[in-house]
C-alpha cells in the first residue's frame, strides 16, 4: 500500500517549496539575463568534518532521489508564489512545467567521505540545478549527521545490537528520516512505527514506566504484560527496586523471560548485579537491555558489562553533538553560453575565511595500500589516473531526469559496514583526531 493512501504525514505531494526564496529569485534574474540555460555543474561537499570525527557517512541519497522526482510546481504552489509576488509571471510559467532533466552522480549511500569529497554532483541547466540546492542539502546534512553518529555508536557497541528510540526527541518527520539514517549507520531496529512502515526497518517495543505505575503492584503489571505478550517479552525493572523487580519478573515469566530493560542508575554496576541475579535464578538466557540517554562514549564504557543490547534516543537524533555536516552545494563549472556544445569552464569562489572552493567537475577515488586498507581520498579534475580507474567512487544516480540507482536499504547498510571496515583501525577510535585518511587533490583540465 502506498503511504499516501493512509494520509500519514511522512510524504508530501511536492518538494518544490522545500527551498530558500533566493533560489527562485536567482532563477528569475537568470531567465531575464539569458543565462538560465547555460549547462552547469554543482557539487556537494564539506570543507571539514565535525570536530573530532575521523570520517563522514553518506546518508539520505535515496531520499534525495525521491525529492528530485517530487520537485513539482503544482497549481497550489504556483498560487502561493503568485500571491506573495515572489517571482514574476514569466518565471511562474517556466516553473509550471519544471521537471529535472539533468544528471546526478554521487557517492553511493552508505559510503564514507572526507573533507573535499564530491559527495554529489548535479549537472544540467543552471535553472534546473540551482532550484535543488536547499532540499538536497537539507536531506544530506541531516541524514549524514545521524548516520555518522550511528556509525560511531555501532562501532562502540561491537556485535551487540542497537535500538533507535529517538522519535520523541525530535520533529515527527525528522524522526522517520533519523531512523532510516540510523539503520544505515548500523542500528538494528527502531521504536518508530512510521519508519518501520515506510522503510521496512524492524520495529521493537514493549512497555514504559507508565504501564507499571498504572497497576496497583509491579507484579500485576508484569503479569499483565506476560499474559499479553508472552514469556519472551522484555520487562522494565527499574521503576522501584531493581533486585525485587528481577526476582518478580523471573517468578512470573520463568527462565523463558526474554529480557529485562534497565533505564536508570549506574548502568555498569546494575548490569553486573542483574546478570548475576538472573543466572542465580536460572534465567541464564534472559538478555539485558540498557537505555538511559546513551551516546557512543557511554556505550563504549559498557563494553565489559554483561549487556546484550542498547537503546539510544536523544544523542542519536541530534547527531551526538553534531546535528549537521556543514555540506555545501557549489557551482564548480558552467558553459560560456546556452549552446549545448559549449565547453564547460571551471568556476570557483575565492574569498577569505576558509570558504574558498576548487573549480571544475570532480572525480574521486580511494587509494588503497598493499593490504587493501584505504590510505587516501584522491579528488581531481580531468583524466582519472589509470591506477585509480577501478577505485572511482561516484556512481550514476539520475540520468536524463530518470532515477537509475534505487536500491534496498539493507544493501546500503551492508555497504557502510564494508566501507568502514576498509578504513584504518584508528577510524573507530572515539578520541578526537584528524580525518583517518588525507584528501589529495589532482588538478587537471576540466572535462566538458
Amino acid at each position: 500500500m502506498d503511504v499516501a493512501d493512509l494520509g500519514l504525514p511522512v510524504d508530501v505531494p511536492s518538494t518544490a517549496l522545500f527551498t530558500d526564496q533566493y533560489e527562485l529569485t536567482m532563477l528569475q534574474a537568470a531567465l531575464r539575463a539569458g543565462t538560465a540555460e547555460r549547462r552547469s555543474v554543482f557539487e556537494v561537499f564539506t570543507r571539514r568534518l565535525p570536530e573530532g570525527r575521523r570520517y563522514g557517512v553518506v546518508a539520505g541519497t535515496g531520499r534525495v532521489l525521491d525529492a528530485v522526482e517530487n520537485f513539482r510546481f503544482d497549481a497550489g504552489v504556483l498560487g502561493f508564489l503568485r500571491e506573495r509576488n515572489i517571482v514574476d509571471e514569466a518565471t511562474l510559467e517556466w516553473l509550471a512545467s519544471y521537471r529535472f532533466s539533468g544528471d546526478v552522480w554521487g557517492y553511493p549511500e552508505g559510503e564514507v567521505y572526507f573533507p573535499g569529497s564530491p559527495i554529489m554532483r548535479v549537472e544540467g541547466s543552471f535553472a534546473e540545478c540551482v532550484l535543488l540546492e536547499t532540499v538536497i542539502l537539507s536531506i544530506l546534512n541531516h541524514d549524514s549527521a545521524i548516520a555518522a553518529a550511528a556509525s560511531r555508536m555501532s562501532s562502540a557497541a561491537g556485535h551487540r545490537p542497537l535500538i533507535e528510540m529517538g522519535a520523541r526527541r525530535t520533529h515527527e518527520l525528522a524522526a522517520v528520516a533519523a531512523s532510516r539514517a540510523a539503520y544505515v549507520g548500523g542500528f538494528a531496529s527502531t521504536s518508530d512505527l512510521a519508519a518501520g512502515f515506510r522503510y521496512n526497518i524492524p520495529t521493537v517495543g514493549t512497555s514504559a514506566h507508565a504501564f507499571t505505575l498504572l497497576h496497583d503492584r509491579e507484579r500485576d503489571a508484569f503479569q499483565a504484560q506476560v499474559n499479553s505478550l508472552g514469556r519472551g517479552t522484555t520487562l522494565l525493572v527499574d521503576t522501584y527496586d531493581v533486585a525485587e523487580a528481577v526476582r518478580t519478573a523471573v517468578e512470573i515469566a520463568g527462565p523463558e523471560l526474554g529480557a529485562v530493560r534497565i533505564d536508570s542508575g549506574d548502568l555498569l554496576l546494575v548490569a553486573h548485579r542483574v546478570r548475576q541475579q538472573l543466572d542465580e535464578l536460572g534465567a541464564k538466557a534472559t538478555k539485558i537491555i540498557v537505555t538511559s540517554d546513551l551516546d557512543e562514549y557511554a556505550i563504549a564504557s559498557l563494553a565489559a558489562a554483561p549487556v546484550d543490547a542498547y537503546g539510544v534516543g536523544t544523542q542519536l537524533v541530534t547527531g551526538s553533538g553534531h546535528p549537521t555536516c556543514s555540506m555545501v552545494y557549489k557551482l564548480v563549472a558552467r558553459a560560456e553560453s546556452a549552446d549545448p556544445k559549449a565547453p564547460l569552464e571551471p568556476v570557483a569562489k575565492k574569498s577569505s575565511g576558509g570558504k574558498t572552493s576548487i573549480g571544475g567537475r570532480k572525480w574521486a577515488a580511494r587509494r588503497l595500500d598493499a593490504d587493501g586498507v584505504a590510505e587516501a581520498e584522491v579528488v581531481g579534475t580531468g583524466i582519472v589516473p589509470a591506477e585509480l580507474a577501478d577505485r572511482q567512487l561516484l556512481v550514476e544516480l539520475v540520468k536524463g531526469g530518470d532515477v537509475v540507482a534505487r536500491e534496498p536499504l539493507d544493501a546500503v547498510r551492508d555497504r557502510h559496514a564494508a566501507a568502514r571496515a576498509n578504513l584504518p583501525l584508528s577510524a573507530t577510535q572515539l578520541s578526537r583526531g584528524e580525518p583517518v585518511i588525507p584528501t589529495e587533490y589532482v588538478h587537471g583540465r576540466s572535462g566538458s
